[in-house]
């Protein structure tokens, strides 16, 4: 016996002594990485210079996203040590820079390069009509923009066709057949599996659900996405064939023969100036930067470069100190609140997902920040829960009491995303924006048939009132169920109406007509009353401190802040959040699909039931 304790706390001892060490290693290890990071949000032990004549590289293999970067450079430093990193671009701060670049004389060009990789809500249509108006602007100063590409997307296509000389590889293609939704449908699924749903809506368009009640598109729900897509080819296809000073009608018409278009057609056809090799181009560039036979040419990073534009105020103008400010800074603040993703009820840090609670919270601490002098809602949102749609917009009006509200929406401000957003003393859209889907619907989901037929379960119930169990999963709801949820669905919809009505200044019978959950693109909305002016985030900036008698002098904050390194470093390593291997196949696209609609459903956590959402997934291409 007097072995065996012996032997107990030794072990005991040294399991201490490892857990100890342990400790020290990984708070060693953190300290390590922070210090790593914190470089890496400084560019480096190296400050960011440019050098003149310099060419300013735009490599479009980033997700263009809305909202800032949580902890920059941290892509790359969790890639080092094994983790996953999304390598992102903040839409503001690309813009930025392209238009400070425009009157900067150490810029001599831009080289444009890549393919977009969206995820989430990230590189969608409105957002790269910002980013391609950009580039007009630097193109208009009289600088060239050089753009090179193998293969090129409809998202890739649509910003190389903006440069002066646009070089496709001779073995390369354009991909630009066309936009398509494909939506995905459970209800077959659902069906051998044992699962059952049930819905309340209001809105004959409103087709959320209708993944999980049909196996097919309704009437309504291809009505309203064909006009959709319409009106969004429609301004890609303007803007690209006025770029490529084509004729009207030359891109369907290419796409519809063609299918894709190889280098030789592509030149032949005038949608590119001309093929050649990689080494070409970054030859020419050697030589149009004073580097010929060298390794590299005179360049800059987007992303390095934007780290010397000051965050405050216009016009561009070169500082003693290096930065690029935009405009003087002056003593009000113009808040840039981010809205992207799904809106859910609570508090989390989940991506692609805004938290009702959470953003109430920061709008409150705003409205309570005197210095803050105006609010700029940048809405990306499909909706999502009723009940954190309202606490957002119950904060909203409160701040609208005491400072100028505006909403500039991104590439989808729909239903919920809506319902926030009129709360705004003037709403922004680009053309290609998603907006609308004015409706609501409530989804019950029921396991009976798997819980009883397949596994064998049974249940029995013991209760107080008649609707005591109303919310349970094991059974379909009764008619009369139904019809006390739908009382609360048509409820909610006439509030939403309502609410449109009043923010609009429109006649409530006027809102019925283009409400019914049906989704419109910015350029209709315009014509509806939806949304007031054309325009994205810089306009409705400028017209917050305009609103707020700021001028040109005012500095601006951006939320959500970012975050610790130590809360970026678990969420990267953390598994929950890494993307299948074999994601990038048609496989593994389908799976991601089937996963994304599911997670979906599993964040519909609204307290009573009902929502007001987008369908699901317009799963545009």
């Amino acid at each position: 016996m007097k072995n065996f304790f012996s032997s107990f706390f030794a072990s005991l001892s040294a399991l201490v002594v490892f857990f100890i060490g342990g400790m020290v290693v990984m708070v060693m290890l953190v300290a390590a990485l922070a210090a790593m990071g914190g470089a890496a949000m400084e560019g480096g032990d190296k400050p960011v210079s440019v050098t003149k004549g310099s060419y300013l590289v735009v490599d479009l293999s980033v997700n263009l996203q809305d909202k800032p970067e949580q902890m920059e450079g941290f892509a790359e430093l969790a890639e080092a040590f094994g983790g996953e990193g999304d390598h992102v671009l903040q839409l503001r701060s690309a813009t930025r820079a392209l238009r400070a670049a425009a009157s900067d004389a150490d810029i001599a060009g831009i080289y444009l390069h890549g393919n977009f990789a969206p995820m989430g809500y990230g590189s969608g249509f409105a957002a790269l009509k910002e980013l391609r108006e950009a580039l007009e602007v630097f193109k208009a100063s009289g600088k060239p923009i050089k753009a090179y590409f193998a293969n090129a997307s409809t998202r890739d296509y649509f910003i190389a066709s903006v440069a002066s000389e646009l070089t496709i590889d001779p073995y390369g293609a354009i991909f630009m057949p066309g936009l398509a939704s494909q939506p995905m449908f459970l209800t077959g699924a659902f069906e051998k599996f044992g699962l059952g749903m049930q819905v309340t809506k209001v809105g004959k368009y409103k087709s959320a659900v209708e993944p999980f009640t049909r196996k097919s598109m309704s009437p309504e729900s291809r009505e309203q996405t064909t006009k959709l897509l319409g009106d969004l080819w429609s301004d890609i296809s303007l803007t690209v064939e006025q770029a490529r000073k084509l004729k009207p009608g030359t891109l369907q018409q290419a796409v519809d023969t063609e299918g894709f278009l190889r280098a030789e057609m592509a030149q032949q056809l005038k949608f590119v100036d001309r093929s050649a090799y990689l080494d070409v181009v970054l030859d020419e560039l050697k030589t149009a930067t004073g580097r010929k036979g060298e390794k590299t040419f005179k360049q800059i990073a987007l992303k390095d470069y934007a780290k010397l534009v000051g965050g405050d105020g216009l016009v561009a103008k070169r500082q003693e100190a290096g930065k690029i400010e935009l405009g003087a800074s002056g003593d009000g603040k113009v808040a840039i609140v981010y809205a992207e993703g799904e809106i859910v009820d609570g508090s989390g840090n989940e991506p692609d997902y805004v938290f009702g609670q959470k953003l109430a919270k920061q709008l409150r601490e705003i409205r309570q920040d005197d210095s803050v002098k105006a609010l700029v809602l940048r809405v990306n949102s499909p909706g999502g829960s009723v009940t954190a749609s309202e606490a957002i917009l119950r904060e909203l009006h409160l701040i609208q009491k005491e400072k100028p509200v505006v909403v500039s929406m991104g590439t989808v401000a729909a239903s919920g995303g809506y319902w926030i957003s009129t709360a705004a003393d003037r709403i922004f859209a680009e053309p290609t924006t998603i907006t609308g889907s004015i409706g609501v619907f409530g989804m019950f989901l029921n396991v009976q048939g798997l819980a009883q037929d397949k596994l064998g379960l049974t249940f029995d119930i013991v209760k107080t009132g008649k609707f005591a169990d109303a919310h349970t999963i094991v059974r379909p709801k009764t008619d009369e169920e139904l019809a006390f949820f739908q009382k609360s669905v048509d409820w909610v919809y006439e509030e939403f109406i309502g609410k449109v009505a009043a923010a609009r200044k429109l006649d409530r019978a006027a809102v019925h007509e283009i409400a019914q959950g049906r989704v419109w693109s910015g350029s209709e909305a315009l014509k509806l009353g939806l949304v007031d002016e054309i325009g994205g985030l810089d306009a409705a900036t400028k017209f917050a401190a305009t609103k707020a008698k700021l001028g040109d002098k005012f500095r601006v904050a951006e939320y959500p802040r970012k975050k610790q390194f130590a809360e970026m470093f678990a969420e990267a390593f953390d598994k929950g959040r890494r993307e299948y291997n074999g994601s990038a196949g048609p496989l593994g696209a389908l799976l991601r699909q089937t996963s994304h609609e599911l997670n979906t459903l599993t964040h519909l956590n609204d307290p009573q039931g009902m929502y007001a959402r987008l369908p699901f997934d317009l799963g545009m291409n």
